[in-house]
């Protein structure tokens, strides 16, 4: 992923409306939604949600698909994948022991805080 695509992304999903709909996308996988589902979900006017559907298209983060008279969205998961990969290149300088990327099979490291003595 070239830096300006990788700004767009970011760009498109730094708006709390987009967000959502990319995570509700997330979650539904490449089957996706009708527009009236995330409509209905989100609770966001259609007209609004067509507009933010737009934006995360234009920044190839939503994939759309015409069914009859439906229109699906799905979120890009090879998009997705790269811009993790891009914001994760080099990280901790190579030594990732300690700070490797999440996955979606990870177990969310425990942080142990120091003990405060009263």
């Amino acid at each position: 992923m070239k830096l300006h695509e990788t700004v767009a992304a970011l760009a498109a999903l730094a708006q709390d409306t987009r967000l959502r709909v990319f995570r509700l996308l997330v979650r539904h996988g490449a089957s996706g939604l009708a527009a009236g589902e995330i409509a209905a979900v989100l609770h966001v006017a259609p007209a609004t949600l067509s507009f933010h559907l737009k934006e995360l298209s234009h920044a190839g983060l939503v994939r759309t698909r015409h069914e009859g008279r439906f229109i699906y969205s799905s979120a890009d998961f090879a998009a997705m994948n790269e811009l993790l990969a891009f914001l994760t290149d080099n990280c901790c300088g190579g030594d990732t022991r300690g700070c490797a990327p999440a996955t979606a099979n990870a177990t969310p490291l425990r942080v142990q805080r120091p003990r405060v003595r009263a």
